[in-house]
């Protein structure tokens, strides 16, 4: 665990010669979202390939840049795109962007993500604050000897999102006419859509909207004391819930029709952050 808190250093320690983002504000820019990097004003780009021990985003609509600039007048570092479990990486892997981010001096992260919708009342296009998480990836990012210089051993989860940021979209998204619902994200392995089956036990259990990732972020930024807001674009229903063949195709056509509502939203979270 030492080793991975040097290669977390090491990446900062190269970020900073890049640029200093201490007190900005960190963003990650799930599938088909990543159109609000194209916003940032004076930009300075990073490929993760360049970036010591990072890993490489694999998937389409992931573009695989660290971008750093302004937006609205706020100091951004911007992930666009992000790394999966199913890509092949480890925990320890797909979520060291966060530690690095902490080390960065970033104030506060967004999570975003495109997401199936479990809740009945949701439809594709619905805006869903992440209000609570279940983590069935089966996964840890923290198994394994402590990492002290992030946390403690045992880090309480029953906050793990921060309320601030929660009232803070809230009011945002009431100001500019977006109604904003709230959930409960549940996080599977993938890279498979889930089954019906799986689809209604998640329902039993309380899940409001199902992805592949954002599960492994949300512990890691808890432990650090990195406050984080989730929000999860719902770009399909879930499996056994429509007639219609689950595809990747799909959540990018959707999280394209909701774009122009989600950057106004994310600018005005960051502009009053």
């Amino acid at each position: 665990m030492e080793d991975i808190y040097n290669k977390c250093v090491e990446a900062a320690e190269y970020i900073k010669t890049k640029f200093d983002a201490k007190d900005s504000i960190g963003i990650v820019l799930g599938s088909g979202l990543g159109e609000l990097a194209e916003e940032i004003e004076n930009p300075i780009s990073i490929n993760y390939s360049d970036i010591p021990n990072f890993p490489v985003s694999t998937v389409e609509g992931h573009d695989g840049k660290l971008i750093f600039g302004k937006l609205n007048n706020t100091n951004v570092l911007c992930m666009k795109g992000r790394f999966h479990y199913y890509e092949g990486y480890d925990a320890q892997s797909l979520t060291m962007y966060v530690r690095v981010m902490k080390l960065l001096g970033v104030k506060s992260l967004i999570l975003t993500n495109a997401a199936g919708g479990i809740n009945n009342t949701f439809k594709p296009g619905t805006l869903m604050v992440i209000d609570d998480f279940i983590n069935y990836m089966g996964i840890n990012p923290l198994r394994g000897k402590n990492i002290d210089e992030f946390g403690v051993r045992f880090p309480d989860m029953s906050k793990a999102l921060s309320p601030e940021l929660r009232d803070l979209a809230d009011e945002c998204g009431k100001e500019i006419g977006i109604e904003l619902r709230h959930g409960v994200y549940m996080g599977f392995m993938g890279p498979c859509f889930e089954t019906p089956a799986e689809i209604r036990f998640a329902r039993i259990v309380g899940a409001d909207a199902a992805g592949m990732s954002t599960v492994p972020e949300l512990i890691v930024a808890k432990h650090c004391s990195l406050p984080v807001l989730g929000i999860s674009c719902i770009t399909n229903l879930a499996a056994g819930m429509t007639n219609k063949e689950l595809s990747h195709e799909e959540v990018q056509e959707v999280a394209n029709k909701v774009k122009d509502q989600f950057k106004n939203l994310i600018k005005l979270i960051i502009e009053r952050a």
